[in-house]
């Protein structure tokens, strides 16, 4: 946590943070506590945890994918699934702005000895095919193999529409490659396009499911695809140390988010929209909104005083993280209405703070 964050936690409050960080910092409710507490357990290193199978295989049917394997984070579904379809020196082809590249330490230069290419994201958050074709490697002994492209969806909060995640599959595919889409908020594109959880992961030959994020599990991902695979991730699972035991109280909460915390998420994306149209009516802000992010930044050359921001915000039992070209508020389970009463006063007391207005 910043020394920012450390000060403003360490203030003394009657009533909860509403915290606008991000969508994993949501608490597990009574009812999720409840099916973790009674959940049925096992060994699951030696596959007898019934809860974590009975979501491994309930997440593989939604996906259309033959098997799913539990892993303690999205970081290490994403290394694991890397290492399982890629070699020392194999090359994976993504995004400068995508997760597995941008923020997942490096883990598969790291740990696989695996080469990135990036390219540019469009303004939709997608590759372009163009892009993917011009950066795969000739058979040439001087060159690493394009072994692995590499997806995500949503971007930014931006739900990448299904015809530009095939596109971009397809381009990969021609040359051999395979796909592994990286899905953090996969259900967020799944209920902003409107389309099954089916069709979005068969872009891809693997598939990571974040369960921490919208769906407001303590922790935990899956990955799904086929079962070659699984069983390869599995071995991987191993020496990264990511064999757990009794992990049916995380798997439990992971069933429950499943029947319980998808179709809501459509909450989120209104109250979203919902914030994004009341700040847009405040002179100097550029607003943007995607899915159940929404960013702000300055109209003019003059930035924002974030820091400032988050100050006023703070006072209202706000919690932001400062930015510095924008700053990025998440909406969640936990942001309900009277929340959301109280976001638009303090942005309101902090409007009307500012020189001039």
């Amino acid at each position: 946590m910043s020394s920012y964050h450390q000060a403003i936690k360490a203030s003394p409050r009657n009533t909860p943070w509403i915290d606008l960080r991000s969508d994993t910092v949501t608490t597990p409710g009574p009812d999720m506590r409840q099916v973790m507490a009674n959940a049925e357990v096992g060994d699951d290193v030696y596959d007898d945890d019934p809860t974590v199978n009975l979501l491994q295989d309930r997440l593989a049917e939604m996906l259309g994918k033959e098997a799913g394997l539990l892993m303690a984070s999205g970081t290490m579904s994403n290394l694991s699934a890397m290492l399982s379809h890629c070699g020392r020196g194999d090359e994976i082809i993504t995004a400068k702005q995508y997760h597995v590249f941008s923020d997942e330490a490096g883990g598969a230069a790291i740990v696989g000895g695996i080469m990135f290419e990036t390219l540019e994201t469009s303004a939709d958050g997608a590759l372009e095919p163009d892009a993917i074709r011009g950066a795969i490697k000739p058979d040439d002994i001087h060159c690493p193999v394009s072994r692995l492209l590499c997806l995500e969806n949503t971007h930014h909060g931006k739900a990448i529409a299904l015809d530009r995640m095939q596109a971009a599959a397809d381009a990969g595919r021609a040359a051999g490659m395979q796909v592994h889409l990286d899905g953090a908020r996969f259900f967020n594109a799944v209920k902003a396009l409107n389309i099954s959880p089916a069709d979005l992961a068969g872009v891809a030959d693997t598939v990571s499911i974040c369960l921490s994020k919208g769906l407001g599990t303590p922790a935990g991902s899956v990955l799904v695809g086929p079962q070659e695979m699984i069983n390869k991730a599995k071995r991987i699972r191993k020496f990264l140390g990511g064999g757990m035991r009794q992990v049916g109280v995380l798997a439990a909460a992971g069933l429950y988010a499943l029947d319980h915390h998808i179709e809501r998420l459509t909450d989120d994306h209104n109250r979203a929209a919902e914030l994004a149209a009341y700040l847009s009516a405040m002179d100097g802000l550029a607003i943007e909104t995607a899915t159940n992010m929404i960013f702000i930044s300055s109209q003019s050359s003059q930035p924002i005083d974030a820091h400032h921001l988050a100050k006023v915000l703070a006072d209202h039992g706000v919690l932001i993280t400062p930015g510095d070209a924008s700053t990025r508020l998440v909406m969640h389970l936990e942001v309900d209405d009277h929340a959301m009463e109280t976001i638009k006063a303090a942005f309101q007391d902090w409007y009307e703070s500012q020189s001039g207005n």
